[in-house]
């Protein structure tokens, strides 16, 4: 009967919907179990934001924005009142969520609040243009308990003429007025993705943006707003990532009245897209969290909650070691090679082999062959069959490498369809790593692509694809297509590739794939639905992947960031010990891409070792809650993550020391997601602590005062284990 009483006051303090609207009034509450997002209509008839933060269940506790007067005839009140859904038009003039030109050439939008409807935890607000000729649907919808929330706008042209839509914007996310907000956000380069930027808010905007047709290297769509104090584990955090993988903006608007506020959705440079009466365009989805404790808790929210509803293979399927052949054969690649790499690469405990580049068409360099997706006979005279059996004879799934979306001028393809390349006719065809794009935007260029791909893994026995890009857009255009259609390349060529993937997945549910651009060039939410893991960067030097993995664990998964341990030197000639370049890869998803062919014994001994410690903790890493202790951009040489696992039965710290000139002191490193009460096991596994194997500490010693690594040499590392004693 107790517990019977407490669910039931359990059942009292919950709300018993997601998404709720208030008897008699316009007004909803959107509850994702630790944070509210509420809007309504106000006086004017606008969609407007009312509270977004910290959870609110009650509708009396709510008025509406109420509209500003504005102080002179240069402050509009629409233009000082925030709004869900701005449309560009009348006198507002922060950043737009619309742009359009109406029928007459009329480009001015007036959008109002006609309609809601509540469909489980979905919400669909309808605008309407005063005039008609428009409606816009917001969707927002929410994943109840997981803190997330994604919205959408959709529109459609209800006139009996054409519309041209010019900026379309997923939405705008309003936060409270503070003097002043700090963006907080990754940029880079290829080969040094990641980099965490923060920068204090000045009046104006800021862009973050990508214009080379992927998601780019140089920027990534997420972002995170605090009011200038926030750290891993204190202070309020509202952030949003987009899911699209094409040309993105995200506007981070500090306006004159003191307000702040974020845009995200297609890049509206070069775009436009032309309505037909009855036509719809769709945004893409932007997701939205908030956080009460610091950046840590917003990595861990969004990681649970990619791991639960966007990652493909589910939250507890876990990733296998694998291997990459690239860096020991890269184009020089034949069955008898690949299987004594397999040979070695499964007496190392691998679980899933991967031949790279260079099994296809005429491909010995990169000058030639790509898109010319067959077996080369003179490299595998019986195919890829006798190989394939080979690996999965050792008990390892089997991988390749393909690169569809682009061409080789050198290639059969191109000779026979030079007009599916990326052009403007009668003007330069710029090549990039000798590789042109292909209009994937095309609809016989994507069911050429997808036919290629889908026989070869009707014919062979595959289980993963890596499906890599390597060069963005260039000369977007798009022959014997009406100049107003053209520029839908941007979002056509995405959505096709998508349609692909959805194809390819379906007909063959079992293969799993890898995303790839160049390294971190194509990563985002809505990919992640399409994919089980992403090729993080190129750049697999473990000193600087730590600053790579922590800018990526800011708002993506753990278990989707595949992570190598490489030959050294590499990328930049810093030479570190193979145990440290293991301790690093071990943080994501662990794979290797040496050259086995020139590893000692020694180094082949130790790696299947570590191989093994790797596979003991990998669920605590891959699917539990990751700790940012020590960020490798400090001061005092130290990096350090931590894992909890989801039972709490198992926690695992990392830790590294950077190349240092003088020895000193490292300070401790502080637990945090423990049971306080609970007793651990300590278990040294590399490196040396100040505790040593078979120690018990209870969780509040380990979260107060915590462990001190002893690592005294350049580039050392060191694992430590926890193991809850019953």
């Amino acid at each position: 009967m107790r517990t019977l009483a407490l669910l039931a006051l359990a059942a009292l303090a919950l709300p018993a919907q997601s998404v709720r609207q208030a008897p008699g009034r316009n007004l909803w509450i959107l509850d994702t179990g630790s944070s509210s997002y509420v809007i309504g209509v106000n006086s004017a008839g606008a969609l407007v934001p009312v509270h977004w933060g910290g959870r609110a269940t009650n509708f009396e506790d709510f008025a509406l924005i109420p509209l500003s007067n504005g102080i002179s005839s240069f402050e509009s009140p629409e233009d000082m009142t925030p709004d869900e859904f701005p449309a560009f038009g009348g006198l507002r003039f922060v950043e737009p969520c619309l742009k359009a030109t109406l029928p007459n050439g009329v480009r001015d939008a007036a959008l109002k609040f006609d309609s809601a409807h509540i469909d489980g935890n979905r919400l669909e607000a309808i605008l309407r243009d005063i005039k008609g000729g428009l409606r816009v649907t917001l969707v927002y919808e929410v994943f109840p308990g997981s803190g997330v929330l994604r919205r959408q706008a959709i529109v459609e042209n209800t006139s009996a003429a054409n519309v041209v839509i010019e900026n379309l914007q997923s939405g705008v996310m309003e936060v409270p007025p503070s003097v002043d907000y700090r963006l907080t956000y990754s940029a880079g380069r290829w080969a040094g993705e990641w980099q965490l930027q923060q920068e204090i808010l000045a009046q104006g905007k800021k862009i973050l943006e990508s214009r080379e047709g992927t998601t780019s290297h140089r920027m990534n769509p997420w972002f995170a707003l605090d009011a200038g104090a926030a750290t891993e584990t204190s202070g309020e955090v509202w952030y949003g990532a987009l899911g699209w993988s094409g040309n993105w903006k995200v506007t981070a608007e500090r306006v004159h009245d003191g307000r702040t506020r974020v845009t995200a959705g297609y890049n509206d440079f070069d775009f436009s897209w032309p309505l037909k009466p009855g036509e719809k365009l769709a945004s893409p989805w932007l997701y939205l969290g908030y956080s009460r404790h610091g950046f840590g808790e917003m990595s861990r929210t969004m990681h649970m909650f990619e791991r639960e509803n966007l990652l493909q293979g589910g939250a507890a399927k876990l990733r296998p070691v694998l291997y990459n052949s690239w860096e020991a054969t890269t184009f020089d690649v034949t069955e008898d090679g690949q299987k004594t790499l397999a040979d070695k690469a499964a007496k190392l405990g691998v679980e899933l082999y991967v031949i790279d580049d260079g099994w296809f068409g005429a491909r010995n360099t990169d000058h030639a062959g790509l898109g010319d997706w067959v077996v080369n006979p003179k490299k595998f005279p019986n195919g890829l069959k006798p190989l394939i059996d080979h690996v999965h004879g050792l008990n390892m799934k089997f991988g390749f490498w393909v690169e569809p979306e682009m061409v080789n001028p050198d290639s059969d393809l191109y000779r026979a369809h030079p007009d599916w390349a990326m052009h403007f006719p009668g003007r330069p065809r710029t090549e990039a790593r000798n590789q042109l794009v292909l209009n994937m935007a095309r609809d016989d260029v994507r069911d050429h692509i997808f036919g290629v791909l889908d026989g070869l893994l009707t014919d062979n026995a595959i289980d993963f694809v890596k499906w890599d890009m390597n060069r963005p857009f260039g000369e977007p255009g798009w022959e014997n297509v009406p100049e107003a259609e053209q520029r839908e390349i941007w979002v056509k060529f995405v959505r096709n590739m998508y349609n692909i993937m959805d194809r390819l997945r379906a007909r063959h549910p079992g293969v799993e794939f890898e995303g790839c651009s160049g390294g971190g060039g194509r990563i985002d939410l809505e990919l992640m639905r399409r994919v089980e893991e992403f090729w993080t960067s190129d750049n697999t030097e473990a000193f600087d992947r730590l600053k790579i993995q922590e800018g990526y664990s800011y708002i993506y998964a753990t278990k989707s960031m595949m992570a190598w341990v490489t030959d050294v030197p590499n990328m930049n000639g810093r030479t570190t010990p193979l145990r440290y370049r293991y301790l690093v890869a071990m943080q994501g998803s662990l794979g290797i891409g040496g050259n086995l062919n020139k590893w000692p014994d020694a180094d082949m001994t130790y790696s299947s070792k570590m191989v093994e410690i790797y596979k003991w903790i990998r669920k605590t890493v891959q699917e539990g809650a990751l700790y940012r202790l020590a960020s490798p951009r400090g001061t005092n040489g130290l990096s350090s993550t931590s894992y909890v696992a989801q039972d709490g039965n198992q926690a695992c710290l990392f830790a590294f020391r950077d190349h240092q000139q003088y020895l000193r002191m490292l300070p401790a490193l502080r637990f945090q997601g423990l049971k306080g009460d609970s007793r651990y096991r300590v278990r040294v596994v590399e490196g040396a602590f100040d505790q040593k194997t078979g120690t018990v500490l209870s969780g509040d010693y380990l979260m107060q005062h915590g462990v001190t690594p002893e690592l005294t040499g350049d580039y050392d590392g060191g694992l430590l284990v926890l193991e809850r004693v019953p």
